[in-house]
């Protein structure tokens, strides 16, 4: 794969992830609204997507390194891998309650970033323990604090 596309690719990967899980558990704890998640999840997907994009695209120009064609498949990566895989977490909202939904995304984004890392370890001749390990961390700390901060504007505000 060329490597402008595993760029976007891997950044729209983890960001859907790791955003889009942030946003359900605190969306869900705050207000326990499905429809308020479904609305966060698109919104997520189509305004993420976008400012990830952007945000690669000025990163990769500011290198200096790439070609214009490198640069926009570089961006154009990042939005359709961001926001294909934030609506993929759709699949379990709309079909479950929210409590299962939202076990289902947690299980099914660690799923999604494990795997990715793994082969990410293995590619770069990593140790796989450290990096998956890192990014599961990472990604466990977010779900964490996200639901204590949806719970704190439940309690404060609701």
């Amino acid at each position: 794969m060329r490597h402008s596309l595993e760029v976007g690719f891997s950044f729209g990967l983890t960001s859907a992830v790791i955003t889009t899980l942030g946003l359900m558990i605190g969306l869900g704890a705050g207000t326990n609204s499905k429809l308020v998640v479904i609305g966060g999840i698109i919104t997520i997907a189509i305004a993420d997507a976008c400012s990830d994009a952007l945000g690669i695209h000025v990163s990769e120009e500011s290198e200096n390194i790439h070609s214009q064609l490198e640069i926009w498949e570089a961006t154009i990566a990042t939005f359709l891998s961001k926001f294909l895989f934030a609506l993929t977490f759709l699949v379990p909202v709309l079909l479950l309650d929210l409590f299962a939904a939202t076990i289902v995304s947690i299980i099914y984004g660690l799923i999604l970033l494990g795997v990715f890392s793994y082969f990410l370890a293995k590619k770069q001749k990593q140790s796989v323990l450290n990096v998956v390990g890192e990014h599961l961390i990472t990604a466990i700390l977010v779900i964490i604090v996200t639901y204590y901060v949806g719970l704190g504007v439940s309690i404060m505000f609701g």
